[in-house]
């Protein structure tokens, strides 16, 4: 994942409500899958197997936040533990046809997740965050990023 790309779910995730934390949660797995992918196309054994950690590091957050009181919760559980299992078979077998079964899976979640955080009007999840204003200016042969309100009263309250 680029350090881009990280700055970009960074800044999301610190507005994002719980049910576009699952989303971008969704999201950081899909990039982590492409990680892989790449890797093992430039036959970087070590690199494959970092990106799929991070893979079933996302699916176990993903598992963690399950409430496993509701029925859909149940069938989730399911569709991350079989997930899981494919991404240790890739990682054993260096096999990337274990990594597109987990694609597909993530791929159709995360789109059902952006419907539905279209339609969940709760605020966000962390409070006392840094709010974005403003975004993005051109330079001179480059993109700056300016926020406003850079004042002291930054940081999570817990």
């Amino acid at each position: 994942m680029t350090r881009e790309k990280k700055q970009e779910l960074t800044r999301r995730i610190t507005q994002a409500n719980k049910t576009e934390m699952i989303e971008i949660l969704y999201e950081m797995a899909l990039c982590y899958l492409e990680d892989a992918e790449d890797a093992h196309g430039r036959q970087e054994r070590m690199e494959y197997r970092d990106a799929v950690r991070k893979t079933r590091n996302c699916i176990r957050e993903l598992l963690s936040s399950l409430n496993l009181e509701q029925e859909l919760a149940v069938h989730l559980l399911q569709l991350y533990l079989y997930c899981n299992r494919e991404l240790a078979l890739a990682d054993v077998k260096n096999d990337t046809a274990y990594l597109e079964h987990v694609r597909r899976v993530m791929s159709g979640l995360q789109e059902a997740y952006v419907q539905l955080a279209g339609q969940d009007t709760s605020g966000p999840v962390m409070q006392n965050s840094q709010m974005v204003y403003a975004g993005l200016t051109y330079g001179r042969g480059e993109l700056t990023e300016n926020m406003a309100d850079q004042g002291a009263n930054r940081g999570f309250l817990v």
